[in-house]
C-alpha cells in the first residue's frame, strides 16, 4: 500500500505573516468605516455653517417699515455659497402663506417645526436635484403672521470635497498598510533567526560520522524557543543514556562472553577427536554462557533509561516465596538450607514485582553459590504501618570490610569467590534494581556471613509514599 500523501502545512513565516496581515487590513477597515463617517460628519458641519451664515444674513435685513415687512438681499450672503462646483442657489422669504420674494416652489416647512431666531437644517428634493435648506422664522412686530427666511444650495460642492477627503483617506490607508507589509517581512525575518540558528545547530549534528548527543550550542534564545531546546536537549540527553547502555550491554557481553566461547571451541575440537568428557564441559560452558547471557539481559533491564516503572502493589511475603521456589533446587543441590521469617499477614508496598523478584532471586543465588555445603539462608520480612524491609542473610565464610564498599560493582569477583562459577553480575542487578525502585540497600557484615537488606520509602509519610493503584 502507498503511503497517504501528507498535507504540506504552510511555512511558520507564511502563518505569521498571515496573522499580522489579516488583523491589520481588519483595522483598515473599520478606520476606513469610521473616517468615512466622520468625514461625512465634517462635511455636513462645515457646509451647514457656510449655509447658516447666509440664512442670518438674509434674516437680519428683514424689518418693518410702516406696517410692511421689507427685505434687503445682500450681495455678500450669496457670495459666501460660491464654490468651484457652482452649486445652485435657491432663497425664498415668505410671511405667512405669502411670499414675499425668491422661489415660490421651493419646499415651506411646516410653522411649527421652525424655532424663532434658530436656525434649522434639512435635506429635500427640488427640481429633480437634492438639496440642503437653512431655515429660519422671525418673530416682527405689529406682524401677526410668522416670517419664514429659507437658503438653500445643491449638495455638488459637499459631494466633491467628501469625495477628495475619502480619496485621501483610501490613500494613506493603501500606504500604511503597504509599507506595514514592507516592514512586516524584515521583521520577521529578524524575529524567526533564532529559529534559524536552532535548526543549524540541530543540522550541523548530521554532518559528523559520530553521532554528537551533546546539548545544543544556538546561542541565546528567545523565550518561546527555550522550552524546545530543553526538551531537545533532553531528548539527546535520554538518547545518550540509551545509546551508552547498548554501548556497555555489548561490551559486558563480548567481554564476558569471549572466555565461554573460547573453551566451547576447544570442547567441540575435542568432541571431534572422539573425547566423550568433551560432551559434558560443552553442556557446562552451554550452562554458564546462558546464565551469562541472562544475567546480562537482566541488567540491562534494571538499568533500562526512560520512565520509571508502572507503579503496583506488590506482597514482599508472596514475591519472596516465588524467589526462593525459583531456587530450591539449586539450594537443595549445594546443600543449603533455605528459611522465610515473615509475618502471616501480607505486607504491601507500592513498587514494581518483575524488580523485586529479580533483586530477591540475585541474593538468593549469590548465597547459595557462594556461602558453601551446610550453611543456611533467612530470608526476613518485616512490615508495618510505617515501613517495610526485605533482608537476605547467609553464615557462609562472609566478606572482608574492604570489600564491603565495593559490592554491587559490575564483574567484581571476591578473594571469597575464587574456584567458583560466577559473572560478577548478580550484586550489580541488585544495586541497579533498588535505583529504580527508589529502595535503600544496605550491605552489613555480620561476621560470619552477610546481610543484605532492602528498605522502602516510609510509608507514613505522604511525601515519599508512592500512591498504590487498587487491585484490579
Amino acid at each position: 500500500m502507498r503511503p497517504e500523501p501528507r498535507h504540506r502545512a504552510l511555512a511558520l513565516r507564511t502563518r505569521l505573516f498571515t496573522a499580522m496581515l489579516v488583523p491589520l487590513l481588519a483595522i483598515a477597515v473599520l478606520l476606513g468605516l469610521a473616517g468615512a463617517t466622520l468625514i461625512a460628519d465634517v462635511v455636513r458641519r462645515t457646509n451647514d455653517r457656510v449655509l447658516g451664515g447666509a440664512l442670518g444674513a438674509i434674516a437680519e435685513t428683514v424689518e418693518v417699515e410702516r406696517g410692511e415687512v421689507t427685505l434687503d438681499l445682500p450681495a455678500a450672503a450669496f457670495g459666501m455659497l460660491e464654490n468651484s462646483e457652482r452649486d445652485n442657489v435657491y432663497y425664498r422669504v415668505a410671511v405667512g402663506e405669502r411670499l414675499l420674494t425668491g422661489y415660490a416652489d421651493l419646499p415651506a416647512p411646516a410653522v411649527g417645526t421652525v424655532e424663532i431666531d434658530t436656525p434649522g437644517f434639512r435635506f429635500a428634493t427640488y427640481r429633480g436635484q437634492k438639496i440642503r435648506i437653512a431655515e429660519v422664522r422671525r418673530a416682527l412686530p405689529r406682524i401677526d403672521k410668522p416670517v419664514i427666511v429659507q437658503v438653500a444650495e445643491t449638495l455638488d460642492g459637499r459631494a466633491s470635497l467628501q469625495r477628495r477627503l475619502m480619496i485621501a483617506l483610501l490613500v494613506g490607508e493603501i500606504v500604511l498598510v503597504g509599507m506595514a507589509m514592507l516592514l512586516i517581512r524584515p521583521a520577521l525575518a529578524w524575529s524567526l533567526r533564532p529559529l534559524a540558528r536552532l535548526r543549524s545547530a540541530v543540522e550541523a549534528r548530521d554532518t559528523r560520522a559520530t553521532p554528537d548527543l551533546s546539548p545544543l550550542q544556538a546561542g541565546l534564545l528567545p523565550a518561546e524557543l527555550r522550552p524546545l531546546s530543553d526538551a531537545f536537549d533532553h531528548l539527546l540527553a535520554r538518547l545518550d543514556t540509551a545509546t551508552a547502555g547498548v554501548r556497555r550491554f555489548t561490551a559486558d557481553a563480548s567481554h564476558q562472553m569471549r572466555t565461554p566461547l573460547a573453551v566451547l571451541k576447544v570442547q567441540v575440537a575435542l568432541a571431534r577427536r572422539g573425547d566423550v568428557r568433551a560432551l559434558g564441559e560443552i553442556a557446562d560452558a552451554a550452562d554458564r554462557l546462558e546464565r551469562l547471557v541472562t544475567q546480562l539481559l537482566a541488567l540491562a533491564r534494571a538499568e533500562e533509561a526512560g520512565t520509571s516503572p508502572p507503579v503496583e502493589r506488590v506482597d514482599l511475603r508472596e514475591v519472596a516465596i516465588a524467589a526462593i521456589n525459583r531456587r530450591i533446587h539449586d539450594a537443595i543441590e549445594a546443600g543449603v538450607e533455605v528459611q522465610l521469617d515473615a509475618p502471616d499477614a501480607d505486607v504491601i508496598i507500592a513498587g514494581h514485582r518483575t524488580l523485586l523478584f529479580e533483586i530477591v532471586s540475585n541474593l538468593l543465588d549469590n548465597a547459595i553459590r557462594y556461602i558453601g555445603t551446610g550453611s543456611s539462608i533467612t530470608v526476613t520480612i518485616v512490615g508495618g504501618d510505617a515501613s517495610a524491609s526485605i533482608a537476605v542473610a547467609d553464615d557462609g565464610p562472609g566478606i572482608g570490610d574492604g570489600d564491603l564498599r565495593r559490592l554491587g560493582e559490575r564483574f567484581l569477583r571476591l578473594s571469597t569467590s575464587a574456584g567458583r562459577e560466577g559473572s560478577g553480575l548478580g550484586l550489580a542487578i541488585v544495586r541497579s534494581a533498588a535505583q529504580r525502585l527508589g529502595a535503600q540497600l544496605q550491605f552489613t557484615n555480620t561476621k560470619p556471613g552477610l546481610r543484605v537488606t532492602l528498605r522502602f520509602a516510609d510509608l507514613a509519610d505522604p511525601a515519599a509514599q508512592v500512591p498504590i493503584p487498587p487491585t484490579q
